[in-house]
């Protein structure tokens, strides 16, 4: 009776919970790892890199609302709801893709 409904959909589904949660769970990990600390950007560190390739880019300083200063913000302050979300979406979206793909 049931036997055409597509349980690939279940794996597809269940592996985007799984990447979304882990994705809004991991996000703050890699951002320290990175280099984009509670106590400021790492020295020799990823951020580091980054923000004194923004700083040369911008004539010595970082500009406010850029990759750098978003990520250094959400370092020191943790990720916000809407942050938080768009992770999570991302990180649902791919590995849905890539259950889908697999």
């Amino acid at each position: 009776m049931f036997s055409a409904f597509p349980y690939f959909l279940v794996t597809i589904a269940a592996a985007s919970a799984l990447g979304a949660g882990g994705a809004a769970v991991a996000a703050p990990f890699v951002l320290g790892a990175i280099g984009f600390t509670s106590a400021g950007i790492a020295a020799g560190s990823y951020a580091a890199s980054m923000m004194s390739g923004a700083a040369i880019a911008n004539g010595g300083g970082v500009a406010a609302g850029s990759a750098v200063a978003v990520l250094q913000s959400a370092g020191m302050a943790g990720l916000g709801t809407a942050a938080t979300s768009v992770v999570a979406g991302a990180g649902g979206v791919l590995t849905g893709l890539v259950a889908l793909i697999f």
